[in-house]
This record gives C-alpha cells, sequence and structure tokens, in this order.
C-alpha cells in the first residue's frame, strides 16, 4: 500500500520502495510536515517537530506560547498569518487583506494518478493519488492538496488545486507548488546554471540564514537556471549521503527558494515565479500550479538521478516515441545555415543514406521569402522556389533516398516582416505606447489568446498534412519582454505570463495528438527550455546550441542529474567547430553524441572518404549498445567540474541486472607525463567476473567498484574511449 492513513494518530504516510514522507493534522488543524527521508516501519514521526515560539513570533489567541506557525513544519506554507519565512501562498481576500489560514478538512485516497487540467504532469494507472482538503478558516475558499505516489521510482509528486467558492474574486500574488521542511541539519543547494551555449553548469551553495534562490523571469525555464535543484547535506556526493531532489513540471517563470530559519531549520519552496505574477480567481474558480516531483536518495546523488531517469522515460514522456528507437538523424543548419535549394539538400540526404543515417531534418529558411533571421516567422508555407517546387515534392525526393524528411520551426514567435504580422500586429506582445524591443529580429505571439493559437495551429496542420513529414523541431529562440495582452484588462495583465504558457501546452496537445507519428523534438536556442514540462509533449530536447565535444561534457553531465540520456540531442559537428572554433577528433565526437540522441550536423558532402567510413562505424557501434545507453542504470563516475582532481571526465551506463556495462572516458586537457588515472565503476554484481572489452583478464566485480581499473592513454588531443564490461 503506497498510502496510508493512520485515523488515530492523524497522519498521511506516503510509501515508496525506500522512502517514506509523513503528514500530521495537528491540534490546530494544520497539516504538518512530520517526515520526508529513509522508509522505516510505521511510527508517528510528529514527536520530533518542535512547534514552540521564541524571538517575537507570534501565537494562535487559544494555544498561547506553546504553538508559532513560523515553526510549524506546513504542506502548506501561507503568508498573513505568523509565518514570517519564505512560503507558496500569498492571496489577497476580497476585503484586501493578505492572509490565508488553511485548516484541515478532509482526505481522500484514489487509486491511479491525478492529472491537472491544461498542466504537464506525471501520469499512470500503477500510482496512487492522495487528495487533503484544507479550507481558510475565515472564508469558503478551499485547497486541495494532490500527491502521487510512484513506489518503483521513490517519486512523490505534488500540486494544488485553489478553488473560490465566496461570491467575489480572489487574487493569488504568490502561488507556489510546494514546500519542504527539513530537520535541524546543514544543507546546500546544487542547481544548474548557465547561459546560452553553455547550459545546466553544476553549481553548489551552502544554504545559509539568508535565501539562496534560482528562478527565471524570462517567460521560459530558460539557459540561465534549470527548474531542478537538490538539497543535500553538506557531505553527500553521488554515492553517499541524504539528497532530496525537486524538479518542476512548467517550462515558463519558475521561483526555487530555500533558506535556514532562526532555529536553524531549512525550508525550500518551488513553482511559478512571484514577479509580475497576480492571478484572479473568480466566484466558482479555481486556479491550479503546475506539479512537482520529489525524489528522496539517501545513498547520493546517482541514486536520486537514476529515479527520475526512469520515471521521466516511463510516466512523463508519452506518444509512439516514448519507446521507439529514435532515428540516427542529419540537420543541415550548420551545413548550410539559410543558404541551400533542394538540390543542396537531397546531396546531403544521398550522401548521409549511404552510410546509415535514417532522417533528413530541413532546419531554419525553408518559409515565406526566409534568407536570414530578419523575415517570415509567422508565415508558416513553403518557398517553393527556394525548395524548387512543393514541400510534397522534396519530401519525396528525400525519401527516395531511403531516409525520412524533417522540418523545423518556430511557431511562437513573429517577425515585423511577415503577412501575418501586417495583417494581426496585435497578435504580438506590445505595451501601449511603447516601442516593443526585438531579439533575433522577432517578436513573441501572445499565446494567451485563443485566436492567436488556432492561427498557428491551422498554419502548422496545412504544413504538416501537406507532405511525408517524421520529425519536428520545435524552436523558440528569444525570451518574453514587453509582456501585455490587448484583450486583457488593466487588473489581469499580471496573468499574462501563465496564460501564455497555458496557451502553449494546449497548442502542443493539439498538435501532437494529431500527428501522432511524428517525432517532436524541443528546442529554445538549444537547451533553454529542457525541464520536465516540455518533455511531457515532447520525448527529446535539443540539448545545446553548443555541438562542441569537450564543451558538452559539462552540458551534458549537469543535465544528467535530472533528465535521461534518451532526451538529451547529442550531435557530431563539423570541426573546428561552429561555437568554439576547437578541433576535436572525430572519434571522440561521436562517442560523446552516443549517450544522447545520436545525429550529425554538419555537410556531408563535403567529408572525406575516410570519415564518412568513420560515421558509418559510429552508426553501427551505436546501435550496438543502443538499449544499453538508453535504458541502463546512469552513472556519473569522474566529474568535469572537478579539474583540480582529474583530467577526465567518465560515464558509465548499466543494465539493472548488472550483467553489462559501458563506459565513456573522455580526457578534455593536455598534460606531459601525467600520473596513470583509474575509474571505479558502479553496479555492477560484486561477486561475478567481468571482462573489459573482451580481453583475457578476468575482473571480480566488486575490484571494479573498489579499485577500478586504468584509463588507456592515446597521444591526441581530446581522446576518448568506451570501456565495454561483459561477464566472463
Amino acid at each position: 500500500m503506497a498510502i496510508f492513513e493512520n485515523k488515530q494518530d492523524k497522519t498521511f504516510t506516503l510509501y515508496t520502495d525506500n522512502t517514506m514522507y509523513q503528514m500530521r493534522v495537528d491540534r490546530y488543524g494544520v497539516l504538518q510536515n512530520a517526515y520526508y527521508g529513509k522508509r522505516m516501519e510505521y511510527t508517528d514521526m510528529s514527536y520530533a517537530v518542535y512547534e514552540g515560539n521564541t524571538c517575537f513570533s507570534p501565537n494562535p489567541l487559544d494555544l498561547g506560547y506553546s504553538y508559532s506557525n513560523n515553526h510549524v513544519p506546513q504542506e502548506l506554507s501561507v503568508c498573513g498569518v505568523g509565518d514570517f519565512r519564505i512560503n507558496a501562498l500569498a492571496l489577497r481576500n476580497a476585503d484586501g487583506s493578505l492572509a490565508a489560514d488553511p485548516k484541515f478538512l478532509s482526505a481522500e485516497i484514489i487509486k491511479g494518478k491525478y492529472s491537472i487540467p491544461g498542466l504537464p504532469a506525471f501520469y499512470g494507472e500503477e500510482g496512487e493519488t492522495l487528495v487533503i482538503t484544507l479550507k481558510d478558516k475565515l472564508y469558503d475558499i478551499y485547497f486541495h492538496l494532490y500527491y502521487g505516489v510512484f513506489e518503483k521510482y521513490d517519486l512523490i509528486t505534488k500540486a494544488v488545486r485553489i478553488e473560490n467558492k465566496t461570491d467575489k474574486e480572489i487574487k493569488l500574488e504568490r502561488a507556489l507548488s510546494a514546500t519542504l521542511d527539513l530537520p535541524n541539519g546543514r544543507y546546500d543547494m546544487i542547481s544548474f546554471y548557465g547561459r546560452h551555449a553553455r547550459e545546466r553548469m553544476y553549481e553548489r551553495t551552502h544554504i545559509k540564514h539568508s535565501k539562496v534562490t534560482v528562478s527565471s523571469v524570462r517567460g521560459a525555464s530558460s539557459h540561465m537556471e534549470n527548474p531542478f535543484v537538490i538539497i543535500a547535506d553538506k557531505n553527500a556526493n553521488e554515492e553517499y549521503g541524504n539528497a532530496w531532489g525537486m524538479a518542476l513540471v512548467y517550462s515558463g517563470n519558475f521561483e526555487i527558494t530555500a533558506e535556514m530559519d532562526l532555529m536553524d531549520k531549512t525550508r525550500a519552496v518551488i513553482g511559478i515565479n512571484s514577479e509580475n505574477f497576480n492571478y484572479g480567481v473568480g466566484p466558482g474558480e479555481t486556479f491550479c500550479t503546475p506539479e512537482v516531483a520529489f525524489v528522496y536518495s539517501g545513498e547520493g546523488f546517482g541514486k536520486l538521478s537514476n529515479c527520475y531517469h526512469k520515471a521521466i522515460r516511463n510516466n512523463l514522456c508519452r506518444g509512439e516515441y516514448k519507446y521507439a528507437e529514435r532515428p540516427v538523424l542529419i540537420n543541415n543548419w550548420e551545413a548550410t545555415y539559410f543558404n541551400f535549394n533542394a538540390d543542396k539538400l537531397v546531396s546531403m540526404a544521398k550522401d548521409a543514406a549511404e552510410i546509415g543515417v535514417e532522417l533528413f531534418v530541413m532546419d531554419d529558411g525553408w518559409f515565406g521569402h526566409r534568407n536570414d533571421d530578419t523575415t517570415s516567422l509567422g508565415d508558416w508555407f513553403p518557398n517553393e522556389e527556394k525548395l524548387q517546387g512543393t514541400l510534397k515534392s522534396l519530401a519525396e525526393r528525400i525519401n527516395n533516398e531511403g531516409m525520412r524528411f524533417g522540418i523545423w520551426f518556430e511557431p511562437e514567435c513573429i517577425s515585423a516582416e511577415s503577412k501575418l504580422y501586417s495583417e494581426h500586429p496585435d497578435y504580438a506582445f506590445k505595451i501601449p505606447g511603447r516601442e516593443a524591443q526585438v531579439s533575433r529580429n522577432q517578436y513573441i505571439l501572445d499565446y494567451s489568446r485563443k485566436e492567436v493559437c488556432d492561427n498557428i495551429y491551422e498554419q502548422l496542420c496545412k504544413v504538416l498534412e501537406s507532405a511525408n513529414i517524421s520529425y519536428v523541431k520545435w524552436d523558440f529562440n528569444r525570451h518574453i519582454s514587453d509582456l501585455y495582452s490587448v484583450v486583457l484588462p488593466p487588473e489581469r495583465q499580471g496573468e499574462v505570463y501563465h496564460r501564455y504558457m497555458l496557451g502553449l501546452y494546449d497548442l502542443l496537445e493539439r498538435i501532437t495528438s494529431k500527428f501522432p507519428h511524428i517525432l517532436f523534438e524541443s528546442c529554445s536556442g538549444g537547451g533553454g527550455r529542457f525541464d520536465c514540462g516540455m518533455l511531457y509533449y515532447m520525448p527529446q530536447v535539443w540539448t545545446s546550441d553548443n555541438s562542441d565535444a569537450i564543451d558538452r561534457l559539462k552540458i551534458q553531465y549537469g543535465t544528467s542529474f535530472a533528465y535521461p540520456v534518451r532526451t538529451m540531442g547529442a550531435h557530431v559537428s563539423v570541426c573546428p567547430n561552429h561555437q568554439t572554433a576547437r578541433v576535436t577528433p572525430l572519434k571522440t565526437r561521436g562517442n560523446v553524441a552516443y549517450f544522447g540522441t545520436y545525429g550529425l550536423e554538419l555537410d556531408i558532402t563535403r567529408m572525406t572518404d575516410e570519415e564518412k567510413t568513420e560515421i558509418k562505424r559510429q552508426i553501427k557501434e551505436f546501435k550496438k549498445y543502443y538499449d544499453l545507453i538508453q535504458y541502463g542504470d546512469y552513472y556519473r563516475l569522474i566529474s568535469p567540474f572537478n579539474v583540480e582532481e582529474s583530467l577526465y571526465c567518465a560515464w558509465e551506463t548499466v543494465r539493472e541486472d548488472g550483467s553489462e556495462a559501458l563506459v565513456c572516458a573522455v580526457r578534455y586537457d593536455s598534460d606531459a607525463n601525467s600520473a596513470p588515472e583509474t575509474v571505479k565503476v558502479r553496479g555492477l554484481c560484486p561477486d561475478k567476473l567481468y571482462r573489459i572489452n573482451g580481453s583475457e583478464q578476468k575482473y571480480l566485480g566488486s575490484a571494479l567498484m573498489n579499485i577500478g581499473f586504468r584509463l588507456a592513454y592515446d597521444f591526441v588531443s581530446y581522446p576518448s574511449r568506451l570501456y565495454h564490461i561483459t561477464l566472463a
């Protein structure tokens, strides 16, 4: 049983295979978080909760000094009633007061996992749902707390539905999804910062009495921060220590804040960013927060990551490509940029098909009269002069070479020089009386408006129905400014950011449902929207516009803390690299791209016969290890962020039964007469014997995990090797 209610103790306990999450209704009707950690036999854990008052914290009148909201660990933390810590909810009542006082009303256990209208969420009939309803002490405002439990992944999800049963509108000035209160201790926050072409860099910050925040106010989850963090013991690492993961299933503005309070307890909150958020909920209306997915691990970050990987693969990604083998593709962007015609594309497809590539993707520049980035976004009809015929005829020419055909869109943006903008300039965000800012010569379409989404939907459907299209790359190449919707009154402009996301999600649901045979890949200037929200609609994301293999070590390493290999778009590109000018061995470029979706981003017609032979070998090798790479347990072995400790980056994927593993090690720096380095693997059977790359020597599994094996050194710049470990 995943959910257990003890009516005598007034506790609700959520069980997964290895963890336990317990809540308790206290004597004041507050829903407390009593415990979240390692699974134990049932006991009422609330004895460890400190409720008393110190340091000028007010008390409920009927409880005196024995109780203060400022010290109670709360499942729904609110402002205005004596809790001065960071909190999840700020509710402006019709009388103007900023306060809520939620008290326990009822609870219900439901078979199967809840869903959230209009928002992405983890799903699964095998899960269970606990719904706890709280009611404001004064007004008919209800707070429905939804908890989903996925036992085998140690995953617990949470979302809140706020229901207004009064006869007046209320305003949500902050509506975050979850509060995590931890016991006394010293914790770090691990987050993943970055910028365009340098996404998801690992950063570890000690949580002190001041606030630690990661957030985005860009209208997208962004390259700069990611809506996923780990709160961990100070000494936690890949294999040891307590770690709590928090992943927001949302692609827009977000905030994650942690602080240590005056009694040295740590609290973290996560949800929609409160900046420029002010959401009206009228009589009889409800508001749903995005979902948060929690994972606790008592065995460090590696165990935590694998829980997320399996849950995302099996219970977040959807559609035909959830498990289907992804095709090896070639994209023409870095090969041609805007300078191409149909003959050039077909010549690339012909050469690519000969070495085993399966899908040709035509990137930006095929529509309107777009030959640079100044025009035509919003005009989604083929440039038949450039394509030397119809889109259908081009797709047929590509198909005749034995290749599937894919296409690029950027449906959320619009060029000033476009037919759509000339007819509907009000479709773009623009503050009245102010000149709108441009980025990449484009504006943002107001997806909070259904008629705008409908226009784009109809255009995309017409294109996708016109030809045999197997793949769509959905891009978003700027962030939102000049936020203003002309169809909303002034007092509702604080709703536009979230309404934009609701419009986008609705459009994605419609388009992916209508074209279930198409593989959709999300992109936002590369990895600017790599989050659980987008993965619900599209099972892979272009990880970064930076295709340099050595830079990708950090990018893909950081991404792996939450997101599985199968979701990471990774390509072999030309050297010197277009982003860094670095020259890297073709073998290394391939080895790094294997641990993603593997594809090509180059002009194959300019490759030498030797290079084509190497790519042909790589495709065969990638397919040989495909299942092991895509579905194995993933372990980070040597971090590229610890440059003072090693010149290598190494990672491993291993079958769940420990029978087979694949280790990739890449040397990212040079050092004369360097000392030999070893790597310790994980996930093997300790009492079984193994071989490495088919050698005669046998290694005991426990030896490979505790002593390791020596990495070979190749005397070239940026060498890499794969080590295939099999049972002897």
